[in-house]
């Protein structure tokens, strides 16, 4: 999730050194602060012998600048896998990409030992057309190992004229052999939500969360709800599976759309003052109609916190698999000429006050898919519990960290078993006692 400017929406213990006291002489705040300020200094000192030395003593003549970016992406990347330095040009390209339009393959990706891990390749666009899922590992692009590049260079790589065929290498899990696909690339224009009538049942797919995704979201209601007929239609299914997530703020508008009152959802940075709290205002998209939220091991962060509130507010059924399990906040730091960082600076709570991270949203009525034969033991995704270095989960089963959960969605509507439980139980053809919701919505969080 990245929140937009200060608040634009993808840990480790943070070198906390401990301190034993033998005596009881006092310790001032001071002298605490004094001393620590001391050592960082030398740290800092430490850096700079080792650049210098580096400048003067390596084999090849160094590019100073490519050196700092390199040490600062260090640096930030030891801290989880969503915080990272964002060149001028990677800066100047996420802030297209969340405007709904970018050039590249279409796949959301993340890092994972090393290599590039599809989160989800993006409905559509070359990757997903390509047979790219969720969960691979590319380990080549074009032939050169992808061991050793930073994530913005791996993507860089990607990235490239429209019409240029593109070679990755991929590990899939269950493959005996790595597979090479070829790619087009291609101007990725993302249209974030499409719907469709499911005979008197609206359906409506997000695929992410950019700036043009609430406004979809309330056309494609508004035209399915009148081609199906105020009095006819049974409800609609909102389709979060495989997206990756995107801007806050629009979560937050989605979630909104289907609620009255009450809390949507709230961030909690290192400091209490940190905390921010948003809340629902009055008036339903759908006029109370029922709902049923689709979600797999590929629906992270908005998509999260999206399920997450209807689910709290027994507003919707959560129908599917596990979703992945990203709650934490990333906020996009401007650094002027310099580009920008992406710090993760909040985690992000349901309603309830639960904390998803690392646990994902488990849904009210569990469904697998039907696999075909070439993908049976390969359509899992481990999500943020595998990710190398992720902040680690909270709270009362902190120690519950998700093992892994399907991520296949096929192409075929006619095939997906999910998408076809969810319309029968809209039609009232198959009865679940987790539908519709019952209970009281979520208490306030503490």
């Amino acid at each position: 999730m990245i929140r937009k400017a200060s608040l634009l929406l993808v840990g480790a213990l943070m070198g906390a050194a401990a301190v034993t006291t033998l005596t009881q002489i006092p310790f001032r705040v001071s002298d605490a602060a004094n001393a620590a300020a001391s050592d960082t200094y030398r740290q800092l000192n430490l850096f700079g012998d080792v650049f210098e030395r580096v400048r003067s003593d390596y084999v090849e003549m160094p590019d100073d600048a490519q050196l700092i970016e390199s040490a600062i992406n260090g640096m930030l990347t030891s801290l989880d896998p969503h915080s990272s330095y964002m060149s001028p040009k990677s800066f100047r390209d996420m802030q297209v990409q969340t405007r709904g339009e970018f050039g590249g393959l279409g796949i959301e990706v993340t890092m994972e030992d090393g290599l590039v891990k599809v989160v989800s390749p993006i409905d559509d666009t070359p990757a997903y057309k390509a047979g790219v899922l969720a969960g691979d590992l590319i380990t080549h692009i074009d032939g050169e190992q992808v061991q050793g590049l930073t994530l913005n260079e791996a993507v860089e790589k990607m990235r490239g004229p429209v019409k240029t065929d593109i070679i990755v290498t991929i590990r899939r899990e269950g493959a005996g052999e790595p597979l090479d696909i070829t790619i087009t690339r291609d101007i990725i224009r993302i249209r974030s939500v499409r719907w469709r009538e499911e005979g008197d049942v609206g359906y409506v797919r997000i695929t992410q969360f950019n700036e043009q995704t609430f406004d979809g979201l309330k056309k494609g209601i508004e035209e399915t709800a009148n081609n199906i007929g105020e009095d006819n239609i049974k409800g609609f299914v909102i389709d979060l599976r495989n997206n990756p997530g995107g801007l806050l703020d629009q979560a937050i508008a989605v979630s909104d759309a289907f609620l009255e009152r009450g809390e949507i959802v709230s961030t909690r940075g290192r400091n209490s003052d940190e905390t921010q709290r948003y809340n629902a205002r009055s008036g339903d998209l759908t006029e109370g109609k029922p709902v049923i939220i689709l979600v797999n091991g590929g629906s992270a962060s908005a998509s999260e916190i999206v399920a997450g509130a209807l689910q709290d507010h027994r507003r919707a059924t959560i129908l599917g698999t596990r979703s992945f399990g990203k709650g934490s906040v990333q906020t996009i730091i401007p650094l002027g000429a310099n580009g920008a960082i992406r710090l993760t600076t909040a985690r992000y709570y349901t309603p309830s006050g639960v904390s998803i991270q690392a646990k994902g949203i488990a849904p009210d009525i569990e469904s697998l898919q039907d696999l075909p034969d070439e993908l049976k033991g390969r359509a899992e995704t481990k999500g943020e519990a595998g990710l190398r270095g992720h902040l680690e989960a909270e709270g009362e089963e902190g120690e519950k960290e998700q093992s892994g959960s399907q991520a296949y969605v096929p192409a075929d509507p006619a095939e997906d078993t999910q998408l076809k439980l969810a319309l029968d139980l809209l039609r009232g053809e198959q009865v679940n006692s987790a539908f519709p919701p019952t209970g009281d919505s979520a208490s306030a969080p503490n």
